[in-house]
């Protein structure tokens, strides 16, 4: 075949709204730009100097969203969890990127419609990817739906950008790096490298729309799996008791080094991947495979939900063990064929390391500081566990639940 996995990416009709498929490092082909954005990702976005400097930002959300399940507590309200997770990670991610609070509950709305029309819209079956003889006619107008989602969600980040660009002017010391947007600012300062305003817009959308969505859906699978497996709870609690005692805020890179907690995360990924196809490849020269022939340009699908639940590759495929992982080594990073649920090579998804960590450090925060039981004295075993098929392998019915302060946390007295 010449080499294991195929570079470029077939493009759905949606993601030529805006002509996003030429500027984005995930639809981009491979080309001397698409090189220089993934080698920006990698160095500037989501290097691990930048991300440990603006853990506090992330820091800071997660501990809003404690204050939010306190007051539920107090008027003994049920917490839609898929809701306050995906809210939180709105307001993180923009944290991470902007610096930028959007606990206003107006714009916070504002941004979670458009994020959600985003994601609906790409994870929509379109009949013009199946016949392109169709896409110039946009049959489901998907294609002038996403176009003004994009639009709105431009408009906020131009924004963001004009307010950042100014007061970077009139500031002595313009190149303190407190979030990705300096970074990326410093460095076209410093390299005379110049991303041009599409580039940076279709950057950011890239990295929300492949943070948000993903990382909500999987952490609220993990609570979902962690309340019918109460053992399991309880061993990821004591795990956290053990290296925080009664700390409230938690630290973002030692939660990273508990190794049930990333076994519990792992298992999730495996038995709930985030979708279950990785987003299509497109095979640039004819192959054989296996007797098969895949001619050039032909659509490639990886089924991931398939390649997850496999008897041959796990045992007991359908059972929560995270103990599996602590076994092995096997890892979700792109290097073990056996969980990819994130790709693997050079189209890995590219908000890979925000996500890992926020995902843990959002699941470690909600079980070390709350009780949790099913809301409507629902029992685990009569749970709906019924995924929505799309982009998004999401829970049809959003997991509710009853929060109960966990009395050595002085914070919740």
């Amino acid at each position: 075949m010449g080499r294991s996995f195929p570079v470029e990416r077939f493009h759905i009709q949606c993601m030529h709204a805006l002509d996003h498929h030429m500027y984005s490092v995930v639809w981009h082909p491979p080309s001397p730009q698409w090189r220089n954005l993934r080698r920006v990702c990698a160095t500037k976005v989501f290097s691990p100097q930048l991300l440990d400097s603006t853990q506090i930002l992330r820091q800071q959300k997660v501990l809003d969203l404690l204050d939010f399940v306190k007051e539920r507590c107090k008027i003994s309200e049920a917490v839609d969890i898929s809701e306050a997770i995906f809210t939180t990670i709105v307001r993180s991610i923009f944290a991470t990127l902007f610096s930028k609070d959007f606990s206003n509950s107006t714009k916070s709305n504002e941004l979670k419609n458009i994020v959600r029309g985003i994601m609906e819209e790409i994870g929509r079956p379109n009949i013009a990817d199946f016949f392109p003889i169709l896409r110039p006619l946009d049959p489901q107008r998907v294609l002038v739906r996403t176009a003004n989602y994009f639009k709105k969600l431009f408009k906020i980040i131009e924004k963001i950008m004009e307010e950042r660009m100014s007061s970077r002017v009139s500031e002595s010391n313009s190149k303190l790096c407190k979030d990705v947007l300096d970074s990326l600012l410093n460095h076209m300062e410093e390299t005379g490298s110049l991303l041009s305003r599409n580039e940076m817009l279709h950057l950011f959308l890239d990295l929300l729309v492949a943070e948000i969505d993903t990382t909500s859906s999987t952490a609220e699978w993990i609570m979902v799996e962690l309340l019918r497996n109460p053992d399991k709870l309880t061993k990821a609690r004591n795990e956290l008791c053990e290296a925080f005692g009664n700390e409230i805020s938690l630290e973002e890179s030692l939660v990273l080094k508990l190794p049930f907690l990333r076994a519990v995360v792992k298992e999730t990924l495996r038995l709930h991947p985030p979708g279950a196809f990785i987003v299509p490849h497109k095979c640039d020269e004819m192959v054989n495979i296996s007797n098969f022939t895949v001619p050039k340009d032909a659509q490639v699908l990886i089924n991931v939900w398939a390649m997850t639940h496999d008897p041959s590759i796990w045992e007991n495929p359908l059972k929560f063990m995270p103990e599996r992982f602590m076994e092995c080594k096997i890892d979700f990073k792109g290097h073990d064929f056996e969980l990819i649920p994130f790709g693997t090579g050079k189209r890995i998804c590219p908000a890979l390391a925000l996500a890992d960590r926020t995902m843990h450090l959002i699941i470690a925060s909600l079980v070390h500081n709350f009780e949790w039981k099913l809301a409507d004295g629902l029992m685990p075993e009569h749970m709906n566990m019924l995924e929505q098929y799309g982009l998004i392998l999401k829970k049809v019915q959003s997991l509710r639940v009853q929060a109960t302060p966990i009395k050595h946390h002085n914070y919740y007295y």
